[in-house]
């Protein structure tokens, strides 16, 4: 059988088999040409047993190829255009920080407010999904399955990734504030491992800066501001000699960064003046009371909070509030409102009925409490001062 009849019968055959694999019948018809082509050459003195298996092998290697080219060109090209660019200034839009910039574009109102942060915070925050199921108190599962679910949407729906421009800033701004106050707080106490993670505080403090120059206007961009140096200040305190946890009752307040306290002290005033107080704005003005003399005036500490209960209705601000009714009211009328509470594994709930009870003299409902708390953390300094508070209560 010569070339032409091997052409005539196997063409067909060949160029059905590939298009099967290859899902494109043009590409598989140029593919198979290109094998007749070699096959030329390469049958010049003698057929090889299978003719048509030849033709396949080498007309699939054909098209593999020149998908590689073609899925590296475009990147090549732009790769190119770059190259030969003139050194002018790029339009970035309003939002000059890069990071910045991005987290507003991912932001985007077309996904749900979790969906927004979620995903913001697993591409941008440098955040992993227990973490963030953590800021949210949810299962790791359903965090995982909203991020999955948000990339279907942009994908589905088209979806633009495309810079935000000033008229749209203020639609995204609650995600992007929610964004970088989770950030910082997986920094301020990480989820496992070490108690802090600086990198997060420091560059949480860092765009919320930048975000407070391009929205200066915003009480909410202040506040969040305010509330991230005021705790910032004093992370020095927050780790003794041996890396044990030091609670803010025990911290040494001298260690604390009086500049940046300075600062938000300033801020917190200014957003006072406002008198449009918000849930960061609030959580501000308790860090500033909390930062502003040597000892904490609790009653204050404890008018704010019922504020803020009333801005933000969360079983966590009432835990926190539930910690200034223990100092203004006495333990008893403390662990009345924590008993009210559900936060399903949320380790700080248990800790704090643990330590009511030891003020109260219940060491065997405290040891309980204390084995319910150490068995729910994750960070292993908090998981050491839970054991040490426990360990001095006795028992088994």
């Amino acid at each position: 059988m010569d070339l032409d009849s091997v052409y005539r019968a196997e063409y067909g055959p060949c160029v059905a088999t590939l298009t099967r694999l290859l899902g494109d019948i043009g590409l598989a018809e140029e593919a198979v040409q290109d094998a007749f082509a070699v096959a030329v050459t390469k049958w010049a003195d003698a057929l090889p047993p299978n003719p048509g298996g030849w033709i396949v092998t080498t007309a699939r290697n054909r098209a593999i190829d020149r998908l590689r080219r073609e899925s590296t060109r475009d990147a090549r090209h732009a790769q190119a255009l770059l190259l030969n660019q003139p050194d002018e200034p790029e339009e970035v839009g309003p939002v000059r920080d890069d990071q910045l910039r991005l987290i507003f574009t991912c932001c985007h109102p077309a996904l749900s407010p979790l969906a927004q942060t979620a995903l913001t915070l697993r591409l941008l925050g440098g955040l992993e999904v227990p973490e963030i199921a953590r800021a949210y108190l949810v299962p790791e599962a359903t965090v995982a399955q909203r991020i999955v679910r948000a990339k279907k949407k942009i994908r589905d729906a088209g979806i633009p990734y495309r810079v935000p421009g000033e008229s749209d800033l203020p639609d995204r701004l609650p995600p992007v504030l929610t964004v970088l106050y989770l950030v910082f707080n997986e920094g301020y106490t990480s989820t496992s491992g070490e108690l802090v993670r600086t990198d997060l505080c420091l560059e949480a403090v860092r765009l919320a800066r930048a975000l407070a120059g391009l929205m200066p206007d915003e009480p909410e961009v202040l506040g969040l501001l305010a509330l991230l140096l005021l705790t910032e200040a004093r992370r020095p305190a927050r780790v003794g000699p041996s890396g044990e946890l030091v609670v803010l009752a025990d911290q040494d307040r001298s260690r604390w960064n009086r500049e940046l306290i300075a600062e938000g002290h300033d801020l917190v005033r200014r957003c006072l003046r406002r008198g449009q107080p918000g849930p960061y704005q609030l959580q501000a003005a308790i860090n500033a009371v909390h930062t502003d003399g040597p000892a904490t005036d609790w009653t204050q500490v404890l008018a704010l909070y019922d504020q803020l209960l009333r801005h933000s209705p969360t079983p966590v601000v009432a835990l926190n509030r539930a910690v200034a009714v223990a100092e203004v009211h006495g333990p008893a009328a403390a662990l009345a409102a924590v008993d009210e509470l559900d936060l399903p594994g949320y380790h700080l709930l248990p800790a704090t009925r643990a330590d009511l009870f030891t003020r109260l003299g219940r060491t065997a409902e405290a040891v309980a409490a204390y084995d319910e708390a150490i068995s729910l953390v994750g960070n292993d300094t908090e998981r050491a001062f839970l054991q040490a508070r426990r360990a001095r209560l006795g028992g088994t």
